[in-house]
């Protein structure tokens, strides 16, 4: 019973990470510029595991519970979802430069700056990780609790480092300018897409 409870918590956790977002974006780029992208990897799996855990263990519960947590939390997430993806959009259109000059490679200090921006400024990471994670997983009691906790972390683990090798991989492919600007508007059509859902739920939940 305690395998399908992880298993549940890997589902589930790695539905949230999978679709496109801030940390996402962070980690294909990186991946495509191969540039320290298995620290970037790292840190977004081990921030997303720090959230779980805050989740799971009652703070889940507790910002579900509070219409001004969730009002504050959903509009923070829009403002940034929609930034991001206008930032995406205008990067898509930019002229391409890279066969005239070398990539320019983020620092390490760089690298971590952005990756604490991306997911500790971006209230949409807290509603993935906090709210859902955390109210699903704080339904479950004892070892139970743990086992899903474990399986959402894996998940994250498992995404990141996956996309990581995966972008350095194939980075030649994904940096032809065709492909690049493909990546930046999808990227931009889903942050938008994810903020008109952060709206929707917020609709309906303050006017239902």
């Amino acid at each position: 019973m305690s395998i399908l409870v992880a298993v549940k918590g890997f589902s589930l956790g790695l539905s949230m990470i999978m679709p496109i977002g801030a940390q996402n974006a962070l980690v294909l780029n990186q991946g495509i510029k191969r540039n320290h992208h298995l620290t970037t990897a790292a840190l977004c799996a081990l921030y997303d595991i720090i959230l779980i855990s805050i989740g799971v263990l009652g703070g889940g519960l507790l910002i579900a519970s509070s219409d001004l947590m969730f009002t504050l939390l959903s509009w923070g997430g829009i403002l940034f979802l929609i930034t991001y993806g206008a930032m995406a959009y205008k990067e898509a259109f930019e002229p391409a430069i890279e066969h005239q000059q070398p990539h320019k490679h983020k620092s390490l200090k760089m690298i971590i700056v952005t990756s604490l921006i991306v997911t500790f400024l971006n209230p949409h990471a807290y509603i993935d990780t906090i709210m859902i994670l955390g109210s699903v997983g704080g339904q479950f009691k004892g070892e139970e609790q743990l086992y899903f906790m474990v399986g959402a972390m894996a998940a994250s683990v498992v995404w990141f480092f996956t996309l990581a090798f995966g972008a350095a991989k194939c980075a030649k492919q994904l940096q032809k300018p065709k492909v690049k600007r493909f990546i930046d508007l999808l990227i931009a059509c889903i942050m938008w897409l994810i903020a008109a859902g952060l709206y929707n739920s917020w609709v309906v939940r303050v006017y239902t």
